[in-house]
């Protein structure tokens, strides 16, 4: 395995991500922002925090196969959500939770940052993921 996960003593517990990885592979794969829509395009779950989060955790599946990686390789995860207030957690863990088996998240994810924004590209997106990964 190339990606190796961890939470070193001391850091701040418990919280659904790792807070470090340590990768041997050789090449990257980077997945630019993925959001809550299907393939053509289309809004899947308009003003649903919890219904976009797993769509675009699908979309970011997805571009990491294009890439020969799976999330099992991801070092990196980034979350940009608009309009971002800790009342909105539990929907976003939520949306987690309901692909996780599906897209065989690891449990705690890879170290993850939530990054609050006003806002982003379009008005009906809440929610952008960016995933890094490595693999042999």
């Amino acid at each position: 395995m190339s990606v190796q996960l961890s939470s070193p003593s001391g850091l701040m517990q418990p919280v659904p991500y790792h807070h470090v990885a340590v990768a041997s592979g050789s090449r990257h794969v980077y997945v630019a922002g993925q959001i809550g829509r299907d393939e053509a395009g289309r809004p899947v779950a308009p003003g649903d925090l919890r219904g976009q989060v797993a769509q675009a955790l699908r979309n970011t599946a997805r571009g990491l196969a294009g890439g020969g990686a799976s999330f099992s390789d991801v070092v990196r995860l980034t979350f940009y959500v608009t309009d971002w207030s800790p009342e909105r957690i539990d929907d976003f863990l939520a949306g987690v939770q309901d692909v996780a088996g599906q897209l065989a998240l690891p449990q705690p994810l890879p170290p993850a940052s939530l990054i609050g924004v006003a806002s982003l590209f379009e008005p009906d997106v809440l929610v952008e993921v960016e995933a890094t990964a490595v693999v042999d």
